[in-house]
């Protein structure tokens, strides 16, 4: 019978030779009809391998060569370049008493990053369904670097709701991919009106001047970095 060799990676402490010669002798004397039976040995490798490390040091090495690589070059947009930037606010007449909040929530954020108000245009449609098409045409016409896009889709008794929010957000989605401006999805979908109103200046914050800072650092990101 040839002799039995460790696997390439992983090296057996002389114990486990020992262990793995019994092991031999077992087999063998049970193959041919022998007796000699050691119970008490059994087969284990060494926690150690040459050239292997622990899965959780090899990841902390990782981590450690991505922060120290200076080649890698990051990029993100800026807040605080907001001058020359344009930007359409299409909303949502339907639930006006809460897109009027989010809408004032995102002009004083647009004010506030230095953006000046006649490089602001505001679009009013009948409710959130109809954002999507017009969200698209303006991103098309070359005059903004983004589109914000408020509504408020407040459930009902019906499935109505379902509808209208799951058509509002694909059609944001494909306003900003069909037209290559980016077109930012700020239509809230509550439960009832007071969950509403607490994401339109109210204990939530308010989501308009969210989605604000959100289409300043991707107008900012289109416009200086990609080009």
């Amino acid at each position: 019978m040839e002799s039995l060799t460790s696997p390439p990676c992983l090296r057996l402490t002389p114990t486990v030779h020992r262990q793995f010669h019994s092991r031999r002798s077992y087999f063998a004397g049970d193959i041919h009809g022998g007796s000699s039976v050691n119970k008490s040995n059994s087969l284990s490798f060494s926690s150690s391998a040459s050239g292997f490390s622990s899965p959780l040091a090899v990841a902390k090495e990782l981590r450690s060569s991505f922060v120290q690589t200076a080649a890698v070059r990051h990029v993100t947009g800026s807040l605080i370049r907001g001058e020359g930037l344009r930007f359409a606010v299409v909303v949502a007449r339907f639930n006006e008493v809460v897109t009027k909040l989010l809408l004032e929530g995102a002009i004083e954020t647009f004010k506030k990053y230095s953006v000046r108000e006649e490089d602001i245009e505001v679009i009013w449609v009948p409710g959130s369904f109809e954002i999507g098409i017009v969200a698209q045409n303006l991103g098309k016409s070359g005059k903004f670097h983004a589109v914000l896009c408020i509504g408020a889709v407040i459930r009902g008794d019906t499935t109505h709701y379902d509808a209208v929010a799951n058509s509002a957000a694909s059609g944001v989605l494909s306003a900003g991919i069909n037209s290559g401006v980016p077109c930012i999805f700020g239509v809230l979908t509550c439960e009832d009106m007071d969950q509403a109103l607490n994401r339109s200046g109210g204990k939530a914050g308010n989501k308009g001047a969210e989605t604000a800072l959100t289409a300043l650092e991707m107008a900012s990101l289109f416009e200086h970095h990609l080009k």
